[in-house]
């Protein structure tokens, strides 16, 4: 199983992104049965949990970002999103999602003017 992030980048405070896992090696049967998470890691300091949605769809998301990030899934693409609105310079990290024991590459995010 692989997971690969994209649609990190640089982005000017108050912007958007919208980040993909992308999910390899597994049926999307099996997929649609786990929970994953999004992480992120920013420069000296250690790794959070960002946002997490279970199999059966609920969300959680940590108090910085409730209101601004939205994660979902898509089962058939085997696929999760984090979408991430009026991102701000504490956003910045490298963003991971995470799938049982399987952690992706990750994707730098910039925020900065």
């Amino acid at each position: 199983v692989q997971l690969v992030e994209s649609g990190g980048g640089l982005v000017q405070p108050g912007g958007s992104l919208r980040l993909s896992c992308a999910t390899s090696g597994i049926s999307g049967i099996t997929f649609s049965r786990y929970d994953v998470g999004w992480y992120r890691q920013a420069p000296g300091k250690q790794r959070e949990l960002v946002a997490s949605i279970t199999s059966g769809g609920r969300t959680n998301y940590r108090d910085s970002v409730k209101g601004r990030f939205t994660i979902s899934r898509e089962n058939a693409k085997n696929t999760v999103y984090l979408q991430m609105n009026s991102l701000n310079a504490e956003d910045t990290a490298v963003y991971s999602c995470n799938v049982a024991v399987v952690w992706g590459q990750g994707t730098q995010v910039t925020v900065s003017s």
